[in-house]
């Protein structure tokens, strides 16, 4: 199976720098030109499956990625961003002022970031890896496209790449609407052959 991993476009609360996790925010215009020219440069593309997070933003990315696909994307509350609980809906400056160690955990050491309430950076690849699992098998030898988010993509990324977590932000940076391709063989394992819209090496 050939996975292609889009995330969503730019949102009203990337421009304010807030909190997203699982909360709902959308796409501003500039988000919008961002999922239609990405749209556009994958239209030669002819993917059997389309999954897609059931937050909104993702839901309108996929909108203006697949305009022709509305009817068989099927949308999955597994394929969600991390749950950051308490932390929704804040700025992030306001958490570094306030809780500066777990404001660190989150951007600088992912493998410590443990706040009541959240869920971990394990527990997310956890998520990601378990909604990827069953697709596998019924898409094998298929191009599928997963629209989603970035920390949840970037878990997904590292475990293929078997990349500690404390190295999870490392580069190359999830922008909006990067475009990540895994292809993964008969035993269930997989290659990275495109990351945040770069070509990877098979030699890497």
């Amino acid at each position: 199976m050939e996975l292609h991993l889009i995330r969503h476009g730019q949102t009203n609360w990337n421009e304010e720098r807030r909190v997203q996790g699982q909360s709902e925010s959308e796409l501003t215009s500039l988000g919008i030109q961002q999922a239609q020219e990405l749209g556009e440069r994958i239209s030669q593309l002819n993917f059997d499956k389309i999954f897609c997070s059931s937050s909104k933003r993702t839901r309108q990315t996929a909108e203006h990625v697949f305009p022709d696909r509305q009817h068989d994307i099927e949308f999955l509350d597994s394929l969600r961003e991390i749950f950051l609980g308490p932390w929704e809906g804040r700025l992030y400056d306001d958490i570094q002022t306030e809780e500066a160690d777990s404001h660190r955990h989150f951007w600088q050491e992912p493998h410590l970031f443990d706040v009541k309430g959240a869920e971990t950076f394990y527990d997310l690849q956890n998520r990601a890896v378990t909604a990827v699992e069953p697709m596998l098998g019924e898409h094998h030898q298929q191009q599928v496209v997963i629209v989603s988010h970035g920390a949840l993509i970037k878990s997904l990324l590292s475990h293929i790449e078997g990349r500690p977590m404390h190295e999870l932000w490392a580069p190359p940076l999830m922008h909006n609407c990067a475009h990540s391709i895994i292809r993964y063989n008969a035993d269930g394992s997989g290659e990275i052959i495109q990351y945040a819209d770069q070509s990877v090496s098979s030699n890497s």
